[in-house]
């Protein structure tokens, strides 16, 4: 309007046939909110622009549910009260003429949720576009042994239609390519293993199982189920328990966001429990735990080729779609995973007999928030009961006590949203499958060319 001289209707128009809007998150502190006092200084003429957009929508509204006010003030762009908001992702609603989800699931809560007043007034807006990533980087350029081995058995088709991938799937089943395939894991793993050795001076064993999580450090993505797993796999080296356990090398990595307390408090804990086990002469040759630092892209291009298991254990109903899980998976890692965000897909793709499921569905965790009694679950289970004896009895911060009282008396609040300890037998009993699954390493070749292929 102001630089071009349109009317408003025309702007308009023009506007909300231009502009498509994609969610990336249900987690309302990532939906943006900006004062409108801030922005009613800094930026008055789009202010302006703002309130009659949302003047005009709250008419639209009036005219469609006339005697519903509780509606207008829901879906307004500008929350009220003493501080007024410009809801932001409402504004992209409004302005957009498609609004997607980036996993099959978020987009159905987005629907059924966050979004259900928007979806009712316009349900031909909303629609599903799943993530991916480029096969150009995540596979070809990163690992091009294994590059090699797929173009040398199906041609080079894959690298601009993944689809022709597929056509590996047959060669699961020859006995010489499931050979030549892991021989390019381990080449992978070696060089994980000089990586990882470099920059933190801890040396991973080539045969063992290398299970890996990497990606933003946040308490939905659960880096502490997977710490409390390696702390009972420990507990259990340290009792002697260790009959048909197979070598295991967790690898952790990511970055927390500046202000999130909690999450440095997580990876405080990762390193503090590695200075321990990997201290531990009777953990030497069953068990390690790196946080790898300053984990970046250059780095996930050395740990995906090498990676065997894949930690995709976000509080199901969380995730909005994840991307790391396909880079893994793309790369012959098997997944342990709870059913959230594009593991779903993923597991659909692959086969449930080729994923290694854990937790409660989104349905589950919404119906166990009423009355979820963390502390029982800790009564009726020895195991998770020595692990958290562990953590409370100070074992990893003998010289600093009492520094993790906030993530274990979140771990044992009813309120917890994570819901960890309500997800941890089912997720030690899954790592017991995959512990055993490990042992046929015929096998889990079989179903790590599979992942690849799907």
């Amino acid at each position: 309007m102001d630089e071009q001289g349109f009317e408003w209707d025309a702007a308009w128009k023009i506007t909300t046939q231009c502009l498509a809007y994609t969610n990336h998150t249900l987690l309302p502190e990532a939906l943006e909110r900006w004062s409108v006092s801030l922005f009613s200084r800094l930026l008055p003429r789009l202010m302006d622009i703002i309130r009659e957009i949302d003047r005009q929508f709250k008419v639209q509204l009036s005219k469609l549910w006339p005697e519903d006010v509780a509606i207008r003030e829901r879906m307004s762009l500008i929350e009220g009260g003493d501080h007024p908001h410009v809801r932001m992702a409402y504004l992209a609603i409004v302005g957009s003429f498609s609004v997607n989800g980036v996993a099959g699931l978020h987009t159905t809560l987005l629907k059924s949720g966050l979004f259900a007043d928007f979806y009712k007034l316009w349900p031909e807006k909303f629609n599903n576009k799943t993530n991916g990533v480029t096969q150009r980087r995540w596979l070809s350029h990163c690992n091009p042994g294994l590059r090699d081995l797929v173009t040398e058995t199906i041609g080079s088709d894959w690298q601009n239609d993944l689809s022709q991938i597929s056509q590996l799937a047959p060669y699961a089943d020859n006995a010489a390519f499931r050979q030549r395939w892991h021989a390019v894991k381990l080449a992978n793993k070696q060089a994980l293993i000089k990586y990882v050795n470099e920059r933190t001076g801890v040396k991973f064993d080539q045969n063992a199982l290398f299970d890996v999580q990497v990606k933003r450090i946040h308490e939905y993505k659960r880096q502490l189920l997977n710490l409390l797993h390696v702390i009972h796999l420990y507990d259990r080296i340290l009792r002697g328990d260790t009959g048909g356990m197979i070598p295991r090398c967790v690898l952790i990595g990511g970055k927390a966001a500046p202000g999130y307390h909690v999450a440095k408090l997580i990876v405080k804990l990762i390193n503090d429990v590695a200075v321990v086990v990997n201290s531990d002469p009777k953990a030497q040759t069953l068990l390690k735990l790196v946080f790898l630092p300053n984990y970046r892209v250059s780095a996930m291009e050395v740990i995906c080729p090498a990676t065997e298991l894949s930690e995709q254990i976000s509080t199901a109903g969380k995730e909005a779609s994840g991307t790391g899980n396909m880079k893994f998976m793309m790369n012959g890692a098997l997944t342990i995973g709870t059913l959230d965000g594009a593991n779903i897909e993923i597991r659909e793709q692959v086969g449930e007999e080729n994923f290694f499921l854990f937790g409660m569905t989104a349905d589950g965790v919404a119906e166990k928030r009423q009355g979820y009694d963390p502390n029982a679950i800790i009564a009726q289970d020895v195991d998770i009961q020595r692990v958290m004896n562990m953590l409370e009895g100070g074992h990893f911060n003998q010289t600093e006590p009492g520094i993790f009282n906030l993530l274990t008396s979140g771990l044992r609040s009813g309120y917890d949203p994570w819901m960890t300890i309500a997800d941890f037998r089912s997720y030690i009993d899954v790592q017991k499958e995959v512990n055993d699954a490990y042992k046929d390493q015929d096998n889990w070749n079989r179903m790590s060319i599979l992942n690849t292929a799907s």
